[in-house]
């Protein structure tokens, strides 16, 4: 019998870009479900609550049964092997960004065996990162260009 691949999708959300859409669309090809993995840090400031960030999500993906929404203030793998999961979704927009996320496959690898999948950000997304559209939102500018049709600020 075929294991179900399931892979987490963590981050901050904050909020959920064109960038991050593309990445769970394109893991879709690969993995069976996606559990997004909405992490609670609370020595981040956020610019959503993370209530807003769970309905924005859910909302999002409301006709897509492959996925999920969680939130977690664990450690990534200690939530990956709570609900079974297999697999860490991640993205690279750039060489800083492949320095640290090896860096935390490695450690993710060691203590949990859980492998982290690497996706390459599609040229014409990777320069949307969710901190300048943070910054454009305080400075009150259309963000919608960079967001999923479906999510409502």
């Amino acid at each position: 019998m075929r294991q179900e691949k399931i892979a987490i999708f963590p981050g901050t959300f904050d909020p959920f870009t064109l960038g991050h859409e593309s990445l769970v669309k394109r893991g879709l090809d690969i993995v069976d479900e996606i559990i997004i993995a909405i992490g609670v840090n609370d020595a981040k400031q956020t610019f959503f609550s993370l209530e807003k960030r769970m309905e924005m999500l859910s909302d999002l993906y409301a006709g897509e049964a492959r996925v999920s929404i969680e939130s977690y203030d664990t450690l990534t793998v200690d939530l990956a092997k709570r609900v079974g999961a297999q697999f860490i979704l991640r993205g690279i927009r750039s060489v800083a960004d492949f320095e640290y996320e090896k860096t935390i496959a490695d450690l993710n690898r060691t203590i949990s065996g859980i492998e982290t999948l690497v996706l390459f950000t599609e040229p014409e997304l990777s320069s949307i990162s969710s901190s300048h559209v943070r910054e454009l939102l305080k400075y009150n500018y259309d963000v919608s260009v960079f967001l999923p049709a479906g999510i409502k600020l």
